[in-house]
Parts: structure tokens; sequence; C-alpha cells
């Protein structure tokens, strides 16, 4: 298990940064790893997201010196969702079937976490986001059947697309961890647009289905001081809660989103006209 630490950054600094500075305190560019699990804790809310990908042999979740806890879930809530091939999620010996787009919410207090992929010739890429809690919730395994669907944009403004929220007052209970899945449709390739920030929450972004050689501009910044990092394929990016948080892609794409912080209102945002945006 791999973990990074990031020290949050002021909005007045982030204004001056370079493309290099930008990419090191933002992107996470490597989030999957063969037989491994690659983490980045940010100290935005203290959040961590990453990547767990078994191939030839489980992988598991465990405390460490950087949690200052004896177990990975000790004082967090997690949330998953499966992006690649069938695989399967232990949690304290009970055994959650994941096929591609299931999700799972994995309580606070659990003390064992293994993954593990059915065929190793197309494992299972079990993305995850996790962020402090304060109680105890039971663990829901949510297919994307089941997850609450919002149908937004449309092709005359290129961002037709379907918010799926798993992790979700909608759909289910958690202390903080919001989370979900947003498919653009062919032919749309804008996301979150018209944008917005939202001060009581920080965000993460995962991109992927990016296909051949496709990229994607992730906007970011204070709306009158924006700024943007090109990303590839299935790479993340931190949003501060000052920041906002849209992006356009060569071709579509689909991401995952995760926030933590204040509250789970899903619209409590601080919307911005496109025109007023610098």
């Amino acid at each position: 298990m791999q973990l990074t630490v990031r020290q949050p950054s002021a909005s007045a600094d982030a204004k001056h940064y370079t493309t290099d500075r930008l990419r090191s305190e933002y992107l996470i560019e490597t989030v999957f790893a063969p037989d491994d699990a690659v983490l980045t804790y940010s100290h935005f809310d203290r959040i961590i997201a990453g990547g767990v990908m078994p191939v030839t042999k489980p992988v598991e979740l465990v405390g460490c010196k950087e949690l200052a806890s004896d177990t990975f879930l000790q004082r967090r809530e997690m949330g998953v969702i499966n992006i690649g091939g069938k695989g399967t999620i232990t949690v304290d010996g009970e055994v959650y079937d994941l096929k591609q787009y299931d999700g799972l919410y994995v309580g606070m207090g659990a003390k064992t976490l293994s993954f593990a992929s059915e065929d190793p010739a197309n494992p299972a890429k079990f993305y995850i986001n996790t962020c402090p809690a304060h109680k105890t919730y039971p663990t829901v395994k949510i297919d994307i059947d089941k997850a609450n669907k919002r149908p937004l944009g449309s092709a005359e403004t290129c961002n037709k697309r379907v918010i799926n929220q798993y992790i979700h007052p909608a759909v289910m209970q958690s202390c903080q961890l919001c989370m979900g899945m947003t498919q653009l449709a062919p032919g749309s390739n804008w996301n979150s647009m018209p944008c917005h920030t939202h001060e009581r929450r920080m965000e993460v972004y995962f991109y992927f289905d990016l296909k051949d050689n496709n990229v994607l501009f992730h906007m970011m910044g204070e709306p009158q001081e924006t700024r943007h990092i090109v990303m590839h394929n299935e790479q993340a990016v931190i949003s501060p809660s000052w920041s906002i948080h849209t992006g356009v892609g060569t071709s579509n794409y689909t991401f995952i989103w995760g926030m933590c912080g204040e509250n789970q209102e899903f619209d409590d945002m601080d919307n911005i006209d496109p025109i007023d945006l610098r």
C-alpha cells in the first residue's frame, strides 16, 4: 500500500503557480498499479483518493503511521466504485461481488478490507474515496442500477450527461462522504458547466473512459482566476473548496466525483454564470 500526503494550499498562492506546480499540488497522475493500492491523502478535509488493482493476488488496506490507526477504517468511512472487471471486496469476512460500475459503502470501524479480481486477464479496478467519520453506518452495496440518476444538459450545449448518485442521502446514509459517477453522452464533452464552487465541501474528480490519445482540460481556480490542468485517462484531480471544478475533453468520457466537508446537500453550491469567468 502506497500512501502519499499532500498539504493544503491557499487560493492566493495558487494563482501564481506554474504548470508544474499546479500539477504537483492537485493532479494525481497514477491511480492504479498492479497488485497494489495507490493512495493520496489530501489535507483538504482529509480525504484519501486512489485505486486498488488486484491482479495475481488480493490487496489489503491496513492501518499505517500517516493515519495513526491500527486499521484503515478505524476512524474513517469509505466509498468504492469498480471501473474494471469483476472483483470482490471482503469486509470483516463478508464477501461483496462487484461487477463494472457497481459501488460499495463501508462504514467506520471495519477491521479487515481485502480486494480481489475474478480474472487476472481482466482485473477489477477499485477506485476509492475515504474521509473521517464520527458514526458507524452499515456497509451497503450499490449496484449501478440502484444509483439515483439525474439526467442533465443537452446535446446543443455539449454537456448531455447522467449523474449517478451512489453514496448520497437519496440512496443511503453516511457521515459526510458523497460519491457518484457522471457519464457523458457521445458528442458531449463538457462536465459541470455552468460551473460552481462550494465553500462547504472539497471534491476529487477521477476521469476515465478517455479513448486512444484523447485528453481532458480540467478547469480549476477561483472564478476570476481560472487555471487548467491537462489530464489523461485514469487520472484524478483534487479540487479545494475555493476552486471551480469543470472540464472539457477531446471526446466524451466518464468521471467519478467524491465530496466531503460541512454537509451533504448536493445542490448546496455557489453557481457561476459562464460569462463571469475569467
